[in-house]
C-alpha cells in the first residue's frame, strides 16, 4: 500500500509538470500571437511606402531614350480618351496601366566580406556587384526577378570625398553604391540610380548584403543544390557537375570570375541567377516546416545588411510569398550589348526592350 506522503510526491510532480506544459503552451502562443502582429504591422507599413503613381512612360520620356517610337508603336494618350487616366499608355494599340498593388524592392550584393561598418570616405563605399528587382504581384500571385548587370551604363550621382555632389555621370551602375558611406546613404542612392534607369519606377524598400554573409546565408536553409553551367575559377567546380554548396564554396559560386576574360561578369550573373532560383525554392521549402525561417534569416543577416525593410515587413512578405508562382520562367535579365569602353567593360541597355519589360512587368492591359 502507498503511503499517504508518496502520493503527496506525485501529486507534486504531477502539478509541476503540468505548470511546465503550461508556460510552453502560453509561450507558444504568445510567439504566434508575436508572428501575427508582426503580418499585420508589416502590412501597415508596406501600404504606406512607395508611390503609386507609376513609372513615367509617355512620350516625352521615352523620346529621349528610344530612336524610333513611331516604329515601336507608342502613342500619346489623352483625356479624351475613353477610360483614360493620368500615367496611362497605349502601346501597339493595346491600353495599360500601371498596377498600384505591386511591390517592388531592390537587393543588392555588395563585394565587401566583412560586417557592415559605415565609411567616412564617401569614395570608399563598396561597389554593387550584383543587383536585382524582386517584384510581387498579387493581381496573379507572381514573383518576377529583374537581374541588372552590374557594368550596366546609365545615369549615377557623382559625389566627393566629402559627400558633396560633383555631377551626374554616364557610368557604371554598381558604381554608384560607391558615392556613400557605404550604408544607407550608398543604398538611397543606387536605390534612386535603378529607379530612374527605370523611367522613375517607385521601389518600396532595398535591402544590401556584404557577399561574406553569403555562406550563413546558404546553410541557414541546409545548403542549396545546382549544376554548374561553367567551371568556375579558384575552385573544384566543373561545367556539368551537380554541387550541394555549402559554407565558402556557395561564396566561390557566386563571387569568383576571371577579371582576365571579356564579359565574364555576364557569366557570374547567370550563375547568380540559377542560385538565386535554387535558394528560393529551397527555402520556400523549408518554411514549409519553419515558417518562421524569415525572421531567423533577417536576424542572422543583420550585421552584414542594410535594409529600410523591417523585420514586420520581411515577416508579412514572405508569408504572402509563400503562396506566389516563381521559377525560372520568372527571371529576366535587361537585353543589351556588351561594349568594351575606353578602360571597362560596359552594358548598353536596349532601351525599347526595357520599355516592354517595364509594360509585362508592372502594368496591366485596360479593357
Amino acid at each position: 500500500m502507498k503511503s499517504r506522503a508518496g502520493r503527496h510526491r506525485k501529486v507534486k510532480v504531477y502539478r509541476a509538470v503540468a505548470w511546465v506544459l503550461l508556460v510552453i503552451v502560453i509561450l507558444a502562443l504568445a510567439g504566434c500571437i508575436a508572428f501575427l502582429a508582426m503580418q499585420v504591422s508589416g502590412r501597415n507599413r508596406l501600404s504606406n511606402t512607395g508611390d503609386s503613381t507609376g513609372p513615367v512612360l509617355n512620350l516625352a520620356a521615352a523620346a529621349g531614350r528610344i530612336e524610333d517610337l513611331q516604329a515601336m508603336g507608342l502613342e500619346e494618350m489623352t483625356e479624351t480618351d475613353e477610360d483614360w487616366q493620368e500615367g496611362d499608355v497605349r502601346y501597339q494599340g493595346v491600353h495599360y496601366r500601371y498596377n498600384e498593388d505591386i511591390l517592388t524592392f531592390l537587393f543588392m550584393g555588395i563585394d565587401k566580406e566583412t560586417e557592415v561598418k559605415p565609411v567616412k570616405d564617401g569614395l570608399d563605399g563598396g561597389q554593387s556587384d550584383a543587383m536585382f528587382l524582386l517584384v510581387l504581384n498579387p493581381h496573379i500571385k507572381e514573383i518576377s526577378v529583374i537581374n541588372i548587370p552590374r557594368d550596366t551604363m546609365t545615369d549615377i550621382d557623382g559625389y566627393d570625398e566629402n559627400g558633396y555632389f560633383m555631377a551626374t555621370v554616364k557610368a557604371q551602375l554598381a558604381l554608384q553604391h560607391g558615392y556613400g558611406d557605404g550604408a544607407e546613404l550608398s543604398c538611397e542612392r543606387t536605390e534612386r540610380a535603378v529607379a530612374r534607369l527605370f523611367y522613375e519606377l517607385p521601389i518600396h524598400g532595398y535591402c544590401a548584403v556584404n557577399m561574406g554573409a553569403v555562406p550563413m546565408l546558404n546553410d541557414a536553409v541546409g545548403g542549396v543544390e545546382i549544376v554548374a553551367p561553367e567551371d568556375v575559377i579558384y575552385t573544384d567546380i566543373k561545367e556539368g557537375d551537380r554541387v550541394l554548396l555549402r559554407g565558402e564554396t556557395a561564396y566561390n559560386y557566386l563571387h569568383n570570375r576571371d577579371t582576365t576574360v571579356s564579359w565574364s561578369a555576364a557569366g557570374r550573373l547567370e550563375r547568380q541567377k540559377q542560385y538565386l532560383a535554387a535558394y528560393a525554392a529551397t527555402a520556400m521549402e523549408a518554411m514549409k516546416s519553419d515558417i518562421t525561417l524569415p525572421v531567423t534569416l533577417y536576424n542572422t543577416l543583420s550585421k552584414y545588411m542594410v535594409t529600410d525593410i523591417s523585420l514586420d515587413e520581411v515577416s508579412y512578405l514572405a508569408v504572402q510569398a509563400s503562396g506566389y508562382h516563381f521559377d525560372e520562367s520568372s527571371m529576366y535579365t535587361l537585353e543589351g550589348e556588351n561594349v568594351k569602353g575606353e578602360q571597362y567593360e560596359e552594358f548598353h541597355v536596349d532601351e525599347a526592350a526595357l520599355y516592354e519589360l517595364i509594360l509585362k512587368i508592372f502594368y496591366e492591359e485596360v479593357e
